[in-house]
């Protein structure tokens, strides 16, 4: 889409103000001017950035299974099932930051990876995008989990990945993105490029 053609939607940033700084998250309220000429206030949050993962893994059978995670997210106060993913380290590249999380989170590494595309799961508020990678080539290792962090790690069909969506088992939002992109990757609706990993 080109953004040059909807100029008479943007907002222009005339001040802002720091809010919040954590080690996380960078808070800020903007003063905006309008397309109209009105000033209106915007508060957000600035985000380093994260990436995905959907590990694609064959059984003994040959039949397709995803790798998912299960870990509890205070915010919500719920355990949650997802797909692999982290934030990125300053300075880090996307695809780096996806074969590390792979790794740390489930000890599996790939020798293929597909770049599928990039999220942005909280527009409203938030800087925050989730590149979205497929691996598969899976080979099994050691997790190496960062200090204070505590998940399960599992397989699923992606049939059974897909109803857990529909009847709401499944709530975390790029999760619900990348069975979107699975599903029409499984029926060929969607190509991925693959190339080699490591």
């Amino acid at each position: 889409m080109d953004q040059a053609e909807f100029g008479h939607l943007v907002e222009k940033k005339s001040a802002s103000s720091e809010l919040f700084k954590g080690r996380l998250l960078h808070a800020f309220r903007d003063e905006v001017i309008l397309p109209s000429g009105k000033v209106a206030t915007r508060e957000y949050v600035v985000h380093p950035g994260a990436v995905m993962v959907v590990p694609l893994l064959e059984d003994a059978h040959g039949h397709l299974q995803v790798v998912l995670e299960r870990q509890f997210r205070y915010p919500v106060g719920r355990v949650m099932i997802e797909f692999p993913a982290g934030k990125l380290d300053p300075g880090e590249d996307c695809f780096a930051c996806a074969q590390r999380e792979l790794r740390e989170e489930t000890g599996f590494s790939a020798s293929q990876w597909a770049h599928a595309g990039v999220l942005h799961p909280l527009i409203a508020y938030s800087t925050e995008f989730i590149d979205i990678w497929f691996a598969r080539g899976l080979r099994a290792g050691q997790r190496k989990l960062d200090d204070g962090e505590f998940l399960d790690v599992f397989t699923a069909t992606p049939a059974e990945l897909l109803d857990w969506c529909r009847v709401g088992v499944v709530t975390d939002g790029k999760t619900l993105t990348a069975a979107l992109w699975l599903q029409n990757v499984i029926s060929g609706a969607w190509a991925l490029d693959w190339h080699e990993g490591v």
